[in-house]
């Protein structure tokens, strides 16, 4: 685990163009918060669909999942239908969470894969960027979330 710090303000859009907050995602659980490049994608695809399968673990582990780009609602929503994803998906339209965030482009072109564990105090516990190993995320973050709930 990385160590600790506060999780920044930051703002998203729900699929029905309400915003919500970070610190309301939290609302004293573990939060998973991943930010993928784009919806339907081959790499993006094989993050959300392994997110997918661990969904029910995370669960079990006091942990919600939560996916971020700048995609729009009416794309999100395909993408979470088409490949049955469980979880909310976010849009973060100009990019302002993800820079809250300290999420960077690759090659300054592509937007940055990085998957944050934020604890149930809001702190930011563990930090995975790695643009083209997507299924690590989900490996990664699941050993995270267990060890942080285990009694």
């Amino acid at each position: 685990m990385n160590t600790p710090y506060p999780a920044p303000v930051a703002n998203f859009q729900r699929s029905d163009g309400s915003r919500v907050s970070l610190a309301e995602l939290i609302g004293g659980k573990t939060l998973v918060l991943y930010f993928y490049p784009r919806d339907g994608t081959p790499g993006c695809t094989t993050e959300a669909c392994s997110f997918r399968d661990q969904y029910e673990d995370f669960k079990s582990a006091g942990a919600e999942v939560v996916g971020v780009s700048s995609d729009d609602a009416a794309s999100h929503e395909e993408f979470k239908g088409r490949f049955r994803l469980p979880f909310t998906l976010l849009t973060d339209e100009k990019g302002v969470a993800a820079k809250a965030m300290g999420v960077k482009k690759t090659l300054g072109l592509l937007p940055g894969r990085v998957t944050f564990i934020i604890d149930r105090a809001g702190n930011v516990v563990h930090r995975f960027d790695s643009q083209f190993n997507a299924a690590r995320h989900v490996e990664e973050a699941l050993q995270i979330v267990k060890k942080l709930e285990a009694p």
